[in-house]
């Protein structure tokens, strides 16, 4: 038989699911449960050689995917008082490499580690939670098949994406039937006293992405605003992504088996069954054709800040040349002022600078210094290579004169940045950052920034800014 795809599936994985960790608070998860099983039953169905199984519990890295390439694999239940359920697999090591240089073809970094590079990158080579919990419902179904696990990355979407087309691609060229399996729990903040938290935004967020999955409506679950995924805390969205991608090309019918929250977190048990070819459905190119054309629209409104910005980095970059500050300088460029220069490069941090007060003569030699600093100098960051200009986005903040402040209850992370101080140790954040809600959890993330501990006295600035795009 030839190689494809057979079945993908998303699979929650929450222990209480299994009796022997959850006991009778495992019958109130019944209907994941009964779901699992139909899972379990249609890969027996489809009789696949290998088992790709995606969690975002294992080591993930923001700039690739990292594969299991151990020959064999287990773990257990231990943490979860369940020791006794432990579970062993043969890790398909061909299908593993096969990935990895598909991938490579695709633009898409895979590390395939041994234990040698997992102790250099600090990776859990275990089966994790978000691996033992799906695996064990679904090894009734999977005969002999053996497994590959991957790790959720942080890449953007288009790459996740094309990892999966690069499993698909694999699989056909070694000739084996698999199923790609996404290990991911949705919200878990559907109610009050849930595991992260309540949010309003947590049913939201998995009301829409059961239906869109209901639908099969792949560039829908991709382009899910990512402020509503943070906003829901969940954990699975990636992991789905990386699966469809397996699906490029192909016809498919979705079933949505089940979906509960009883305990404030999204459990979604869903298939995708392939039905042969469908050249209507080969996304990859729309999807990286459609972000780039973002980055146009953006650059066509740009601020003369952000203009500046770009022109400074683009230059050093290609060329190693410092600009001048336009001349004559426009008024809006004379004043003095701190400045702030970010880099996102599709839609995730590539770099951010700034000045909390003013080191040069005016705000246009401080957004030169500062963008070139943000795309050469961040320590958090390889500097920005020529190839990627193309693909980057600015935002300049330029700062106000900072006011120190009695306590939390005078910052505002919405409208204030905040400076915490101790001694000569300083930190900054900027204001009205995705992900950040609370005054505490601003100030927490300024500590460290600074090196400064949890328990240590510091004194407070805020400081409002005018951000321009």
């Amino acid at each position: 038989m030839g190689g494809e795809v057979v079945l993908a599936g998303i699979a929650p994985h929450p222990p209480i699911m299994v009796p022997e960790v959850g006991g009778v608070e495992a019958e109130k998860v019944i209907a994941s449960r009964r779901a699992m099983a139909e899972m379990a039953r249609l890969l027996q169905e489809t009789q696949p050689e290998t088992v790709v199984l995606i969690s975002p519990h294992s080591t993930v890295f923001a700039d690739g995917v990292a594969i299991n390439g151990l020959s064999e694999v287990e773990g257990d239940l231990s943490y979860f008082r369940a020791p006794q359920v432990r579970l062993k697999f043969s890790v398909d090591r061909e299908l593993a490499a096969e990935v990895a240089a598909e991938a490579r073809e695709l633009g898409v970094t895979v590390a395939v580690l041994d234990r040698e590079k997992a102790r250099r990158l600090r990776a859990d080579l275990s089966l994790d939670h978000g691996m033992m919990v799906p695996l064990y419902f679904l090894q009734q179904g999977m005969g002999n098949a053996r497994l590959l696990p991957v790790a959720m990355s942080l890449l953007p979407g288009a790459e996740l994406y094309a990892f999966g087309l690069a499993v698909q691609r694999a699989a056909a060229k070694l000739g084996r039937r698999i199923a790609v399996i996404a290990s991911g729990d949705l919200s878990h903040r559907l109610q009050p006293g849930a595991p992260a938290g309540y949010s309003p935004r947590g049913e939201e967020f998995d009301h829409l992405l059961v239906e869109l999955v209901r639908k099969g409506d792949v560039p829908g679950i991709i382009n899910i605003d990512p402020v509503l995924a943070e906003e829901a805390g969940e954990c699975g969205w990636r992991s789905i992504i990386m699966m469809l991608g397996a699906l490029d090309g192909l016809a498919v019918e979705p079933r949505v088996l089940s979906y509960e929250g009883p305990f404030g977190v999204g459990y979604l048990v869903a298939v995708f069954l392939p039905r042969g070819k469908d050249e209507n459905r080969r996304l990859l190119a729309d999807l990286l054709d459609r972000r780039r054309r973002a980055v146009e629209e953006r650059r066509k409104g740009e601020s003369p800040y952000v203009r500046l910005a770009r022109k400074a980095l683009e230059e050093y970059v290609k060329h190693g040349r410092v600009i001048d500050p336009p001349d004559p300088l426009p008024e809006e460029f004379r004043r003095r002022a701190g400045v702030f220069v970010s880099i996102k490069k599709h839609g995730q941090l590539r770099g951010c600078i700034g000045t909390i007060a003013p080191t040069t003569d005016n705000i246009a030699a401080e957004i030169i210094r500062n963008a070139i600093q943000a795309g050469t100098a961040d320590p958090r960051f390889f500097p920005v290579e020529e190839d990627e200009l193309d693909e980057l986005v600015y935002s300049v903040d330029i700062l106000k004169e900072p006011e120190p402040v009695g306590g939390l209850e005078d910052l505002d992370p919405k409208k204030y940045g905040v400076i915490v101080r101790s001694g000569f140790r300083s930190g900054l954040l900027l204001p009205n950052l995705e992900g950040i809600d609370t005054a505490e959890e601003q100030v927490r993330i300024a500590r460290q920034k600074a090196g400064i501990g949890p328990d240590e006295p510091v004194r407070l600035e805020r400081f409002e800014v005018e951000r321009y795009y």
